[in-house]
C-alpha cells in the first residue's frame, strides 16, 4: 500500500504546526486494530445571544473570518450540526420564552419575535456559509406560568394535563415557527439539564417525568402535526457519582436513560440521547445498552473564562472520552465571546474565540485549536476504528469515507514521546510528539 501523510501539532506556543513521519522497523506503541466503531455525524457549537452581541463589534472582514473558520466546508472547522436554545439560554442577554401569557394553553401567543433580534440573525449568517447546517433545539426553561414556582430559574413544570398537553404544542409551535422563518430544526432535545436546578432559567425533572412527557405528550404532539423533527432524550447532565455517594443515593443512569429507554411507549419516539457534564458517567453504560441509537456530547464544558491551556487538555480528554464511548456528533458550547465570558447571571466561561470589544482584537483560544484537530479532518460519514497499545487512552482514530485515516493523539508528558505507528496493513510509522501537545495525522490511500 502507498499512501501520502499529513499531520498537525499544537503547543501552548505553537498551534497547529506541521509534522514529519518516517517509516520505521521498531516496535508499535500504537497499532490500528480493523475494529470498526459508531459513525460521526459532524461537529458544532451553540448559538447564543451573547455570542452574536460579540460578533457585533468586528468589522466586515473580521466578521467573515470567524463565520468562514467556524463553518465553511473548506474552513477550519466545518461545522455541521449545531444548537439553539428554545426561549433564553444562560447565555442569552435577558430571561424570555416564546409566551408569556399566563394560561394560554392553547398557544395562541406564541412567537419567536424575540429571536429576530440575536439567534435568527447569527444562525442565518451561519447558513450562508454553509446551507447543510443542521439544528438542535433545547429549552432551558418553559414558560414561567407553567411552572411551579413561578419563575424562569429553579423549579419544575406542573405536572398537569392542561399544561403539559400546552408544553407539547409549545415545542410544535417553535419547530413550525422556525420554518416559516426559513430555518429546518432537525431535532429537539426536551430539556436542558434535566437536573440542573439553577439561578439561571432552568428546570428540573425525573426520569419517570421525561418517560411521561415523551410517550404520552410530545411524541404524540409531533405524530398529529406530522413534524419529521426527531425526538431526543436530553440534554442529560447526569449522574454525578461523588454527589450520590454523600447523598447516599444510587442515581445511575437508569433513572434518566435507562428509565425512559425501557418504555416501549417513550422508546418509540427517541431517536437519541444527548448528554453533557457529569452525563459523561453515564454514556458508556447507555451506549452499551442501546447501541441501536444515535449519542452526542450536546454541551462542551466551559470553564472559568480564562481558556486556559490546561484546560483546554482538559477538553481533550471530553474529545477522547465521548468518541471513544459511542458519540456520533460534538457540540462545543459559546463559539465566540468577550473577554472573560461573563454571563448575564455572572458566570465566567471559556469559548473557541474571544472578540474584544475596545481593540477589535480576535483570539483564537486553545480549545480552538483541540476542536481543530477533531472537525478539520474528521467528516460526517466517517467511522470511528479500534486502537490498540501504549497511546490508545491518549488516542482516537477515524476513516472517512474516501478512505483516509485520522489519528487525534494528546502527549500529556512534558518531554518528547516517539509514536510507533502501525497501520492495519502492517507499515509502522514513527512520529515524534511534541511535549505537552495536541497532535493529528491523515493518511491518504494513493
Amino acid at each position: 500500500m502507498t499512501f501520502t501523510l499529513t499531520g498537525y501539532s499544537t503547543t501552548q506556543d505553537s498551534p497547529w504546526r506541521e509534522l514529519s513521519f518516517i517509516p520505521t522497523n521498531e516496535s508499535a506503541n500504537l497499532k490500528l486494530t480493523g475494529e470498526q466503531h459508531q459513525l460521526v455525524e459532524g461537529f458544532g457549537g451553540c448559538f447564543n445571544e451573547l455570542g452574536y452581541m460579540a460578533l457585533s463589534h468586528l468589522n466586515e472582514e473580521q466578521r467573515h473570518e470567524v463565520f468562514h473558520s467556524l463553518f465553511h466546508p473548506e474552513g477550519e472547522h466545518k461545522f455541521n450540526i449545531c444548537r439553539l436554545p428554545i426561549g433564553a439560554s444562560d447565555y442569552a442577554e435577558q430571561w424570555y420564552s416564546h409566551n408569556e401569557v399566563d394560561g394560554d394553553v392553547a398557544m395562541e401567543h406564541f412567537s419567536i419575535k424575540r429571536d429576530f433580534k440575536y439567534l435568527i440573525p447569527y444562525i442565518k449568517e451561519a447558513l450562508t456559509y454553509n446551507p447543510n447546517l443542521q439544528f438542535f433545539a433545547s429549552p432551558w426553561s418553559p414558560p414561567t406560568w407553567m411552572k411551579s414556582p413561578k419563575a424562569y430559574n429553579y423549579g419544575t413544570l406542573r405536572w398537569e394535563k392542561d399544561i403539559l398537553e400546552a408544553y407539547a404544542l409549545y415545542f410544535v409551535k417553535f419547530v413550525q415557527a422556525y420554518r416559516e422563518a426559513g430555518i429546518t430544526i432537525h431535532q429537539v432535545h426536551v430539556q436542558n439539564e434535566v437536573i440542573a436546578d439553577q439561578k439561571f432559567p432552568s428546570c428540573m425533572w425525573t426520569g419517570e417525568q421525561l418517560r411521561e412527557f415523551i410517550g404520552d405528550y410530545l411524541g404524540p404532539a409531533f405524530d398529529k402535526h406530522n413534524l419529521d423533527t426527531e425526538i431526543w432524550l436530553g440534554t442529560i447532565n447526569a449522574p454525578d457519582p461523588w454527589e450520590e455517594l454523600i447523598k447516599k443515593k444510587t442515581n445511575d443512569f437508569d433513572e434518566y436513560a435507562g428509565l425512559v429507554l425501557s418504555d416501549p411507549k417513550a422508546y418509540s419516539y427517541i431517536k437519541g440521547v444527548g448528554y453533557q457534564w457529569a452525563g459523561k458517567n453515564a454514556i458508556q453504560r447507555t451506549s452499551a445498552s442501546y447501541p441501536e441509537l444515535r449519542y452526542m456530547q450536546t454541551e462542551n464544558e466551559c470553564g472559568d473564562g480564562n481558556n486556559s491551556w490546561n484546560y483546554a487538555k482538559y477538553v481533550y480528554n471530553l474529545y477522547q472520552h465521548y468518541f471513544s464511548n459511542g458519540v456520533n456528533a460534538y457540540i462545543y458550547w459559546n463559539m465566540v465571546l468577550e473577554p472573560k465570558g461573563r454571563s448575564t447571571w455572572g458566570w465566567e466561561q471559556n469559548s473557541m474565540i474571544t472578540i474584544d470589544p475596545d481593540n477589535k482584537e480576535v483570539t483564537r483560544n486553545p480549545e480552538y485549536y483541540v476542536m481543530k484537530h477533531f472537525a478539520h479532518h474528521i467528516v460526517p460519514g466517517a467511522r470511528r476504528v479500534g486502537l490498540s497499545g501504549a497511546w490508545s487512552g491518549k488516542s482516537v482514530a477515524f476513516r472517512n469515507p474516501d478512505n483516509s485515516l485520522v489519528i487525534v493523539i494528546n502527549n500529556p508528558f512534558q518531554d518528547r514521546r516517539d509514536l510507533y505507528l502501525t497501520l492495519e496493513e502492517g507499515q509502522t510509522l514513527h512520529m515524534e510528539l511534541e511535549a505537552d501537545s495536541f497532535n493529528s495525522m491523515v493518511i491518504h490511500p494513493k
